[in-house]
């Protein structure tokens, strides 16, 4: 078990013991969405590579909005020399290297962008299914499972919050997918999913009675 299983375990632990039904914000706002910060739709940039938000800004979609200032998108590794040449000539400026794999720009308008770079097939197939995903803003958004995977493997915090509250919140289809996506490429994790997912259902039960 590696670092970030033995954290995420330890912060479903903690959930668990914690957590009450209807605890947190109304329903009303748990099930809002929208899209109020505007994001540079890079599509006239980036065109013909296709592309998908991922990141905060992806989550609008599945759950409330949060505030950000930075859009991150993922891109095909295989694509990736032709982003950049794409984004240089489009004015946006080259800031550093992702840890992860990828590199961060800045907008002409002074908007921090990420692009994520990955190779797997898997999420080939995700970049394709996000050209019919929109948001309200328009902007093509990661679907859910490949989303889900994404926050996964980071291990952070707040991406582990962000999965539980937005697996709280989907269909048993695509609960469905989400667990045929997990059983083909992250088996071993498939125990703590379901925990996430409980976690995340339980935020919209009904408050329990006192007395």
């Amino acid at each position: 078990m590696d670092v970030r299983q033995r954290i995420r375990q330890r912060l479903i632990d903690i959930a668990f013991r914690h957590q009450r039904p209807g605890s947190g914000s109304s329903l009303i706002l748990l099930r809002e969405r929208t899209a109020e910060v505007k994001f540079p739709d890079l599509t006239p940039i980036l065109h013909p590579i296709r592309w998908a938000v991922v990141g905060a800004v992806a989550t609008r979609l599945y759950m409330p909005e949060r505030v950000t200032r930075d859009l991150d998108i993922l891109v095909h590794k295989e694509d990736s020399e032709e982003v950049r040449k794409k984004l240089k000539g489009a004015g946006f400026r080259y800031q550093s290297e992702l840890a992860a794999g990828g590199s961060s720009w800045l907008s002409p308008d002074g908007v921090p962008v990420d692009v994520v770079e990955r190779s797997e097939p898997w999420f080939a197939r995700g970049i394709i299914e996000a050209q019919q995903n929109r948001d309200q803003q328009g902007l093509p958004i990661l679907p859910l499972p490949y989303l889900v995977l994404m926050k996964f493997q980071s291990g952070r915090v707040q991406d582990i919050a962000d999965v539980a509250r937005m697996l709280g919140q989907a269909s048993e289809d695509t609960l469905t997918a989400v667990r045929e996506l997990f059983k083909r490429v992250q088996s071993a994790d498939l125990e703590d999913l379901e925990s996430l997912i409980k976690l995340g259902q339980l935020e919209l039960r009904p408050p329990e009675a006192e007395g």
